[in-house]
């Protein structure tokens, strides 16, 4: 996308433009997404012209689309940034903590104002904060901040008004005015040439425009006195009607309704278009629109992806599409998994002979390629840790500057890959622990010096794959958790809490409802404030959260997420005539043992000694209340699963085999049932339930 903003007028009576809304939308929150992330990487110090340019490229396809689809009030705050960041690129301006801060705030402005435009919340009100960029992008001292009044609620996206912010004035008035006239058109509407006029009286020291007669249809001519230059005029005018057809003149010096269209040489001057319209050889309105439009898609999509892929051709490498397409595929795919394990099953019944040859091998054929497709399929909803990740150094560099901290944020492990639907859902749990770890984990300053530490605080944010789970970790070099200080706030809440609660018991208090150990209460989250909203998220997930710590050095909090997609390996096992499902993955051994090698304990508990280890044991025979008939005569397996770094035996009657699963959600088709995450349809239509082994090792262990 361009600088144009007249292809919704060039095309607005043939094309609805606001089919081509959440495209915009969706590349322009990207583009803020990774401005953002090179505005925090950026060393005010010794900043790269790579770096600029390529923030500057994310501004600038920001307003290219903002203009072209009306949106003024996006335009013209990101016609601003560009101003300030091109001068940076240019090295007329030295990069300042200052210029970093103010452009950080446009982002959160920027996506307000979009915000606004899809109909959720209002526009804020960016009047300081153009006129601080603008002092700037001067060389000059921006002004104090003020917070901003919320301002009414934006157009709908169906209908935008191009309603143009007010700005600083493009130059001083008086000194250096010239007067000159502005002539517009042709256009199809003459009235958007108004918005020239606007421009005047909405920017205080733009100068003063009057309108001039003009005989030919479709054209208007404003006389203006000004001292802003024509670039600086062009790029405002570009709000309203597109550069090859405004044509900008010393006063008097054309004949007012006979304007001669430049050379072919003076139209490159506006770095558009080989030829002007109407001259021989040059594209026609509708070609030179359409060229335009492809060049400007290209370029936002270069800038999109970053200053690394500018140029090596992503656009033609990616494709945007909706989840919910994505999810009927996975869902598809999902009954043909189901399909072919109807048909080996079958196949199993034929005989091994010559005659059948050919058609087993046709369905060992088509299990490789469905396992194939399968996992082809299920990696397109796979998406790295990084995009969750990426979102924090900004919240966290404002959230230590709040609190007068220094604090690191490491990241480790952003290529780790989880499920989209997970991702969306672990984003709010992982921002409390990191405020949490800042406000109350990491120490002030001079607190650390005291203490030997170094004064800048650490914060580590790891993920990794651990069987058929994620581990998510938030840890901190802080002062860590004190035993004493929490188990006196459990008490003076009237929780139980005795001295002998172990280490993790004492921890685990900060997950009660209401629990704090803030000393004083702030508008940021104390330790503990949240921390049950944390802990429902992350079970109602089916994941767990764990925490460590050691009081003076810090605190680290597991989190534990299954990684539960639509389709997985499966190990089924026979419990009498039942048949149950073992996520593979969680699946260490199998071994069979006679009844003697299981011991009884206390509390009728049993454990089974696997190389010189006791390991809790599980009777599925009992924990699902299986009958048992003469026929189905016991033959004790022990399969030995792996869940939340602990193990137990699992006894089961035998080991069926193998196979992909398609995993449908219980709880939806009928409810909640303990110890159980879902149910399959086997090969033969009977239905068998997937079991938790999470679950299962939680309720052996206690």
């Amino acid at each position: 996308m361009g600088d144009m903003m007249n292809e919704g007028q060039h095309l607005g009576n043939d094309i609805d433009l606001s089919q081509f809304y959440q495209i915009f939308f969706e590349e322009a929150g990207e583009n803020l997404d990774q401005m953002e992330q090179m505005l925090l990487a950026l060393d005010v110090n010794a900043a790269q012209d790579e770096e600029l340019n390529a923030i500057f490229r994310c501004a600038h396809s920001i307003k290219g689309g903002a203009a072209t689809f009306g949106f003024a009030d996006v335009a013209e705050l990101t016609h601003q940034a560009e101003s300030l960041l091109d001068k940076l690129r240019r090295h007329e301006l030295q990069p300042t903590t200052a210029m970093v801060d103010v452009l950080l705030e446009s982002s959160d402005a920027l996506r307000g104002q979009l915000g606004a435009h899809q109909g959720v919340g209002s526009a804020p009100d960016t009047g300081n904060l153009v006129a601080r960029i603008y002092a700037l992008a001067q060389g000059q001292e921006a002004p104090a901040a003020v917070a901003p009044a919320p301002a009414p609620v934006a157009a709908p996206v169906a209908a935008p008004a191009p309603v143009v912010a007010a700005a600083p004035a493009a130059a001083p008035a008086g000194k250096g005015e010239r007067e000159i006239d502005i002539h517009i058109g042709p256009i199809d509407n003459p009235a958007t040439a108004d918005g020239i006029a606007e421009l005047f009286r909405d920017i205080p020291g733009l100068g003063t425009v009057t309108t001039l007669p003009c005989d030919q249809p479709g054209k208007r001519v404003f006389r203006a006195r000004t001292a802003a230059s024509d670039n600086e005029l062009l790029d405002l005018f570009t709000f309203h009607v597109s550069k090859e057809q405004i044509q900008i003149h010393p006063a008097g010096d054309v004949v007012h309704g006979k304007v001669p269209m430049p050379p072919a040489t003076e139209g490159k001057d506006y770095g558009f278009y080989e030829g002007a319209p109407g001259l021989p050889g040059a594209p026609s309105a509708q070609a030179t629109a359409a060229a335009a439009r492809d060049t400007r898609a290209a370029e936002a999509r270069a800038s999109a992806a970053g200053p690394a892929a500018a140029g090596a051709g992503l656009e033609s490498s990616t494709l945007r599409v909706s989840v919910s397409k994505v999810d009927q595929l996975i869902n598809l795919v999902g009954e043909l998994v189901i399909t072919q394990a109807m048909l080996a099953q079958k196949s199993r019944e034929l005989d091994n002979n010559n005659a059948n040859n050919p058609l087993l091998a046709g369905l060992a054929d088509l299990d490789r390629n469905t396992r194939d497709l399968q996992e082809a399929v299920m990696s397109i909803r796979m998406i790295p840790m990084s995009v969750v990740f990426n979102r924090f150094p900004r919240m966290l560099r404002d959230l230590a500057s709040k609190l007068g901290k220094k604090v690191e944020l490491v990241t480790q492990g952003e290529s780790t890959e989880l499920d989209k639907g997970l991702v969306e859902k672990i984003t709010d749990p992982l921002t409390h622990l990191i405020r949490n770890s800042c406000d109350h984990g990491i120490e002030m300053p001079d607190e650390r010096r005291a203490k030997g530490k170094n004064e800048t605080g650490t914060i580590t944010l790891s993920a990794t794959h651990q069987g058929g789970s994620i581990l998510i970790e938030v840890r901190d070099d802080g002062k860590g958790l004190s035993r004493e200080k929490l188990l006196s706030k459990a008490r003076e809440k009237g929780i139980d809490a005795p001295d002998s609660l172990s280490d993790p018991e004492v921890w685990n208090l900060i997950f009660a409802p209401g629990f704090s150990t803030a000393d004083q209460v702030t508008d940021v989250s104390g330790r503990g404030v949240g921390m049950d909203v944390v802990k429902k998220n992350i079970t109602a997930l089916g994941g767990t959260v764990e925490i460590d710590s050691a009081e003076g050095y810090g605190m680290r909090v597991s989190v534990r997420l299954p990684l539960t997609l639509a389709i997985m390996d499966g190990m089924s096992v026979r419990v009498s005539d039942e048949v149950y499902i073992l996520p593979l993955a969680s699946v260490i051994e199998s071994f069979q043992i006679k009844p003697s090698d299981i011991n009884t304990m206390g509390q009728n508990a049993r454990v089974v000694k696997v190389r010189e280890e006791y390991m809790p044991v599980a009777e599925l025979e009992q924990i699902f209340s299986v009958p048992r008939f003469e026929h189905s005569a016991a033959s004790p397996i022990m399969v030995v699963v792996e869940a939340e770094g602990q193990r137990v035996a699992l006894m089961v009657d035998e080991l069926l085999g193998q196979q992909q699963v398609v995993i449908k959600n219980l709880e939806s088709n009928y409810r909640k049932v303990p110890n159980v995450s879902g149910a399959t349809i086997l090969g033969d239509g009977k239905v068998a339930l997937i079991l938790d082994t999470s679950a299962l090792v939680r309720r052996s262990r206690h």
